[in-house]
Formats: C-alpha cells, sequence, structure tokens
C-alpha cells in the first residue's frame, strides 16, 4: 500500500509471475517460429505445439495485453516487434535462454524456492529438480549440449574484452580449466599465433571443445582434456584460466579449485581469475548473485572477495586487469 492506502501497481507488476512464466511457455512452445511460419489461429498453434487449445489461448491472450502478440478482430496472431525477439533465429539468442526446457530456464524455475534459499544460503535447484545442476545437467546430453552452446555465446562477448586485456603470448601455454566449449581458447590462440593452449573440462562438454579447436584450425596448438577440476590438473603451464568458473561454486569450492590451480602453475606459472565485477571492480550484478545462490549455493564477487579467496588458496594477488565490466586477476603462488 502506498501512504495514503492505495495499492502499489509498480510494486504489483514487478512481482507479477503470470507475465514472465507465460513468456517462457511462449518460448518453449516457439509460439514466435509458429507465427512466423504463417501460422496465426490458436487452433492451428496448439495442434503444432501439442498443447491445449484453450490453455494456449489464455497464454496468447495474456501475451496480446503485455504487448508480446497482437490479435485481429478475427483471432488471428500476429508478432509485435517484442516478439519477434522470441524467434529461434534471433541474434539475441532469447528464446533458447527462456526455454523451460533448456538448462538455463529449467534452472531459473529454483527461484520458486529463493526462500529457501535464503534461510539456508544453499542451492534451491535441488529442492525443485531432486538433484544439483550439474548432475541434473549431465544426465541430459541435449541439455548439455544447449548449455554449451549458450556459455559460448557469453564467452563470444567476453573474449572482445579478455583478449587485449593482457599480453597471454608471453605465458607460452595456457590451460583454460572449465573452458567450455573452447570459444575462449580459440580466440587467445588466434590472437596470439606463439601461444599453445589445453582446455580442461567435464567429459560431456569436451567433445563440444574439440570441435570448436578443429573447426578453427587449431587443433596443432592445443590439446582437450577430460576432467574434474576439484582432481590435479595438467601441470606446469605458464597460465592457468578460471573464467566465469568460481561465481558458480560456494568459498569452499572456490578455493579447492584454486588450489589445483597453484599446484598445478608450480613456481613460475600465473593463475588469471576472470570474473564480472562491474567497472569499479566492486559491483557485480545483483539479480546473477541471487541466480548463483538458487542455482548452485554461491554468490558474485567482487575483486576484494575473489583476492581473499586467492590468498586462502596459498596465491598472491600480482595485479588486476580491468577489461570492460570484467576483472582479471593475475596472481602467483605465495
Amino acid at each position: 500500500m502506498t501512504n495514503d492506502g492505495r495499492r502499489d501497481a509498480g510494486l504489483a507488476v514487478l512481482a507479477d509471475l503470470v507475465t514472465p512464466m507465460a513468456i517462457r511457455v511462449a518460448a518453449t512452445l516457439r509460439i514466435a517460429d509458429h507465427i512466423a511460419s504463417g501460422l496465426s489461429t490458436v487452433e492451428e498453434m496448439a495442434k503444432a505445439a501439442m498443447v491445449d487449445v484453450d490453455a494456449l489461448d489464455g497464454v496468447l491472450r495474456h501475451l496480446v495485453t503485455a504487448g508480446v502478440l497482437g490479435r485481429d478482430g478475427a483471432g488471428h496472431y500476429s508478432l509485435t516487434p517484442r516478439g519477434t525477439s522470441l524467434q529461434d533465429a534471433d541474434a539475441s539468442g532469447l528464446r533458447a535462454v527462456l526455454d523451460i526446457e533448456g538448462s538455463l530456464g529449467r534452472a531459473e524455475l529454483s527461484f520458486v524456492h529463493l526462500l529457501d534459499a535464503v534461510r539456508t544460503g544453499k542451492a534451491s535447484f535441488p529442492l525443485l529438480h531432486g538433484r544439483s545442476f550439474w548432475q541434473d545437467l549431465g544426465a541430459d546430453p541435449n541439455r548439455t549440449a544447449r548449455y554449451d552452446e549458450q556459455m559460448g555465446l557469453d564467452v563470444t562477448a567476453w573474449a572482445r574484452d579478455v583478449v587485449p586485456a593482457y599480453p597471454w603470448g608471453s605465458l607460452g601455454h595456457v590451460v583454460d580449466v572449465g573452458g567450455g566449449d573452447g570459444t575462449l581458447l580459440a580466440a587467445l590462440l588466434h590472437a596470439e599465433a606463439t601461444l599453445q593452449g589445453t582446455l580442461f573440462d567435464q567429459p560431456e562438454t569436451v567433445r563440444a571443445a574439440r570441435e570448436t579447436l578443429r573447426a578453427a584450425g587449431l587443433e596443432k596448438r592445443s590439446e582437450v582434456i577430460a576432467g574434474s577440476f576439484f582432481d590435479p590438473l595438467p601441470p606446469d603451464a605458464g597460465g592457468y584460466l578460471l573464467c566465469a568458473v568460481l561465481h558458480d561454486w560456494n568459498d569452499e569450492a572456490a578455493t579447492a579449485i584454486l588450489r589445483r590451480c597453484r599446484d598445478a602453475a608450480g613456481s613460475g606459472g600465473r593463475v588469471f581469475v576472470i570474473e564480472k565485477t562491474g567497472s569499479d571492480g566492486e559491483s557485480p550484478r545483483t539479480d546473477m548473485n541471487l541466480r548463483m545462490l538458487a542455482f548452485f549455493g554461491a554468490r558474485e564477487r567482487g575483486v576484494a572477495a575473489l583476492s581473499a579467496l586467492a590468498a586462502d588458496a596459498g596465491l598472491t594477488l600480482v595485479t588486476v586487469h580491468r577489461a570492460g565490466e570484467l576483472s582479471i586477476l593475475e596472481a602467483a603462488p605465495a
């Protein structure tokens, strides 16, 4: 209520769950693609999506109210400019992110148990799905592939700032720890003609990394190794990269990962922690921080918190390289 007893309509809109879920259902059912292909009636789209006609009509009518779809007097639906963003081919990749049956959209549903996560400090994802995010992802090869693809898109954007932020070629050999589908490593190797690279990640993921590096013509300067970064890492490289890795883990696990990097680096190597910290180094995104809590029981961290983790792992901070909204912490074994 406002001071005069009226309900705050703006706050009610912010708290509304109906519209976000209706949009996510439309994204999952590929409604925008159905409309773009020529289907315009709810009967046609319900048949294509194999869902109940009346229930779908309720969703579509609400999306008209929300400005995502248009509807004429004859009951034919159309896409508004906003609705076109839900097409699978849209450059934003938004449809895949919102897809409830995809890895990220499925994870977002764990916000229904956010209160439990706040009370305990533990992930709410297992309360909804019965297992951890990583266990759930690994159980479905299709979701794993879609997750790796989405992370690759994100890292492509990060690489534009990361590549010029440090003379990576001076390291001789880098190990991209938890390097996903190989997008960042490929960008570094393209930029530094003398650099050698190793990608280290889970068995389900390294298959995609091998294809990325092969397609880029980088097989001779790279290798791909499957394993867990809680176990010993390939030793004696010049640099060990942790790009958008530590924010997925609580302090105890993140420190363990850093210790593995420290041990592998030996006396002459460096460990690089790359995270999105905001332009001042201490302002990570608040929405992403809550995602890390709900999904993993983890959190976003600024430079100070990351530096403290590094110290606990036996690393000494050498310097911090700024890269747009990213911070690249360079650390050496103490």
